[in-house]
């Protein structure tokens, strides 16, 4: 298939061109998170056929965005990863996630979330100047998605899986969305069930500040109530 092409000399008609076709972002999205196996791909984009991923990765191969590496022994396996052109496109995928998020609205009833889409949420919604010197780590649970967090410095690493040593657990589903967007205490959400913890309780409250997406002020994000049960994947 010839590459798409809109017929102007523009830098945001290039990046369309490069990153702008069903699925490619998302590919890069959960690419920020690590390297993938063509599977853990599939796994993260269920909805996404086989050949449509295959073609998107050898476009985004093609264009220098990613490219393949085979892992030493005794693991051999070939994973997919962002190259240092691509990685650049981290903070203009995360920024979108901000945007993007402020109108999420309740979720539907075969949406399902990955692990890519909890940690690039997480970095949208990371606010260093609240962080100060608060000096922690998180693991979280999203229903069976599990990631973990270290904040320090004034700045966030974000991990996949468990956490030995988390000082805080926390167990939720997305009932969290209402925490991060200011609709609920800590507390309140800890008294509710929304959310269950274990471990230094007083740092739920520390989450929420430093965890905090912005609203339109619109209303369009219908955030007051609480969403549906949604599956998820891991």
């Amino acid at each position: 298939m010839a590459p798409r092409s809109y017929g102007q000399y523009c830098g945001v008609v290039r990046s369309l061109e490069l990153v702008g076709e069903r699925w490619a972002l998302l590919v890069v999205r959960d690419l920020i998170v690590g390297p993938k196996r063509f599977t853990d791909l599939r796994q993260g984009l269920p909805k996404i056929p086989t050949n449509i991923l295959s073609a998107r990765l050898k476009e985004l191969e093609e264009t220098g965005v990613v490219q393949r590496r085979v892992l030493p022994r005794p693991a051999s396996a070939v994973v997919y990863e962002l190259t240092d052109y691509g990685r650049e496109l981290e903070d203009i995928v995360v920024r979108l996630a901000r945007w993007g998020g402020k109108a999420l609205g309740e979720p539907g009833p075969d949406d399902t979330i990955a692990r890519g889409a909890v940690i690039v949420g997480l970095k949208a919604a990371f606010v260093p100047e609240a962080a100060g010197d608060l000096e922690a780590s998180y693991e979280l649970h999203l229903d069976d998605v599990v990631v973990h967090m270290r904040v320090a410095g004034g700045a966030v690493e974000f991990g996949e899986g468990p956490l030995d040593d988390a000082d805080l657990v926390i167990e939720t589903d997305l009932s969290l969305r209402l925490l991060l967007f200011g609709q609920i205490t800590a507390a309140e959400a800890i008294r509710t069930g929304a959310v269950k913890v274990t471990g230094k309780r007083v740092l739920l409250e520390r989450f929420a500040e430093v965890f905090r997406m912005p609203s339109t002020g619109t209303g369009c994000a219908g955030l007051g109530a609480r969403p549906p049960a949604l599956s998820t994947e891991r």
